[in-house]
């Protein structure tokens, strides 16, 4: 029986991971968050729940203690308007993957996954909104997104210096704006496709008919879906890929026709588009360039933004819907 430590498990993606884990024969999860236990995304009965600051380095290791494998997703993170105003408690965690990674070298880890960020990209190549796609070497000179960028790059060569120090084997994926159910969509912490959805059902429920976007909507990303990023991740796990590599769809998509999509998944519906010209908006434009992980895995996230929307608007919906009956 293997067991594994799966690091921001209240979160989205965290969450996601650890459904997949524990279905996953011979794998025992402990699942670790900042967050209280009812705040978590998704919980299960089944693997061993712990709610504990990952940023207290005590705490650390006794996460880690009789973990053979540590996937590391926890951050202080959210969407664009969370990690503009909010840089130095981005950078405190910093403080999460430093203790981790010392607890898994001490405690005799056999695998350690750290979940990077595109923000760890040079701004420079991304000023295009027709951007042809990051290559991974896009990262350096380096000139990450203030805050968040750069404590994820640091944390990656902290990653490379303990394997190649240490001999610690670690693994890093750059995530590319993942989406998809049980995540976050309000608050400020929410990324642009929950935050669209989000706002689409808002009018239709007020009857405004009308969006507010923040920046003028050519700026353009791509969008992962949470299965794709999940695959990915647990590939990428128990691969021989020791680099940092992209996982991200490369579909580039604007946030105007994103908003399209959202309005054609909540009926067809036409809402007045609002620009908030002054509202944080990220760099022009992101894509992902997939031809290290096509190399190394024979595969790519594929889920198209069409295919992914309309089951991640339908749980916002189911969401929205709840907190209006409680109200």
């Amino acid at each position: 029986m293997k067991k594994v430590l799966v690091t921001g498990a209240g979160g989205f993606i965290g969450g996601h991971l650890v459904k997949a884990l524990k279905e996953k024969e011979g794998y025992q999860v402990r699942a670790v968050d900042i967050k209280p236990l009812n705040q978590w995304f998704q919980r299960f009965d089944d693997v061993e729940n712990l709610v504990m600051d990952l940023r207290i380095k005590e705490n650390a290791y006794a996460a880690v203690n009789g973990c053979n494998e540590v996937f590391n997703l926890a951050a202080d993170m959210g969407g664009m308007g969370f990690i503009e105003l909010n840089k130095a408690a981005c950078m405190l965690s910093v403080l999460i993957n430093t203790h981790l990674l010392m607890a898994a070298r001490d405690l005799g880890v056999d695998r350690y996954f750290f979940s990077s960020s595109a923000c760890v990209y040079n701004a420079e190549k991304q000023t295009d909104p027709n951007n042809p796609g990051l290559k991974e070497s896009d990262a350096y000179p380096a000139m990450a997104e203030d805050g968040y960028g750069w404590e994820k790059l640091f944390s990656e060569r902290m990653c490379r210096h303990f394997r190649e120090d240490y001999g610690l084997t670690t693994r890093v994926a750059r995530y590319h704006n993942v989406y998809g159910p049980f995540g976050t969509y309000k608050g400020g912490r929410e990324k642009a496709p929950a935050a669209i959805c989000r706002k689409v059902i808002e009018a239709l429920q007020t009857g405004k008919n009308e969006i507010v976007i923040w920046g003028d909507g050519k700026q353009t990303r791509s969008f992962m879906y949470i299965d794709d990023c999940i695959k990915g991740t647990i590939s990428i796990m128990y691969s021989d890929i020791e680099e940092p590599i992209n996982l991200g769809t490369s579909e580039l998509i604007s946030i105007d026709d994103l908003v399209s999509i959202v309005e054609e998944v909540a009926g067809g519906v036409k809402l007045k588009r609002i620009y908030d010209l002054d509202a944080p908006k990220g760099v022009r434009g992101r894509n992902s360039d997939n031809t290290l992980i096509k190399k190394y895995l024979g595969w790519e996230p594929s889920i198209s933004i069409r295919e992914g929307i309309k089951p991640t608007f339908n749980w916002i919906k189911e969401q929205m819907e709840k907190d209006r009956q409680a109200k």
